[in-house]
């Protein structure tokens, strides 16, 4: 069920949205070469607490195993497309690494994911960062009052494929509210005629996934971290959207 959230609603979670950009922001700094995954994840449990959120992502259940994710952050490199759990392992001069945080404050949610290259990376790496982003903002531009969701995932799959990327589709983006994960799901590809009529007061979260090779992609075994099956690079971005009347506003855009 789609729940449509009252001015009042979205108010609490542009809130939460922008302290969700704003601790992305300071990770994003802080990303350089020699800097451990769980150094970042630590920035963003230390500004949490600062202004007594709760990281949405920390003891998340898994869909289909008792182990919970373990971390405020998910911090995915090169060829792991989302959920890379933080750990010791250092970033290299190179390397590009995806950023999924969200939050909770005052009882709703922000959720929001940055790309970040590490250093000075390939052209081909620049390249997909460019246009995972663009592929979003294609999306967020046709999420708008009367429109089907279908316009917001085509837009999305057509500027990717438009420029040589393939487009992840087992994980999508989704409603979003008092729950991280509500109704309706948002994929990054399909028919213009698809999925139901945006109205004013849904909000979502659109979340785009490209990779350089095919779009095929495997769990690891520690059962969260997705990646390409082919070992090509893949990014991520992500926006937490309101519907209105006036077109749509980003709620994690700093």
């Amino acid at each position: 069920m789609i729940i449509l959230k009252t001015p009042e609603e979205i108010a609490q979670m542009r809130v939460a949205g922008q302290a969700v950009a704003e601790i992305l922001g300071l990770i994003r700094t802080a990303i350089s070469p020699g800097i451990s995954t769980i150094a970042l994840n630590n920035i963003a449990e230390e500004e949490c607490k600062k202004r007594r959120a709760i990281p949405v992502f920390k003891n998340y259940p898994h869909p289909r195993r008792k182990k919970p994710f373990p971390a405020a952050i998910c911090a995915s490199i090169n060829e792991e497309v989302v959920h890379g759990i933080p750990g010791e392992r250092l970033l290299q001069e190179g390397d590009i690494i995806s950023i999924d945080f969200g939050l909770i404050l005052n009882g709703y949610v922000g959720d929001a994911a940055i790309t970040v290259p590490v250093g000075e990376v390939s052209k081909e790496a620049q390249k997909l960062i460019k246009h995972t982003e663009k592929a979003l903002f294609k999306g967020i531009h046709e999420a708008r009052t009367g429109n089907r969701l279908g316009q917001v995932s085509h837009a999305i799959q057509k500027h990717a494929e438009e420029h040589g990327f393939s487009v992840v589709r087992e994980f999508v983006g989704h409603g979003i509210g008092r729950k991280m994960h509500e109704d309706p799901p948002v994929p990054n590809y399909g028919g213009i005629n698809q999925g139901p009529e945006l109205k004013e007061g849904m909000t979502i979260a659109i979340e785009p996934m490209l990779n350089i090779g095919r779009r095929n992609v495997f769990t690891k075994d520690d059962n969260w971290t997705v990646v390409t099956r082919d070992g090509s690079l893949s990014a991520h971005f992500e926006h937490s959207i309101a519907i209105t009347n006036r077109g749509p506003e980003i709620l994690t855009l700093r």
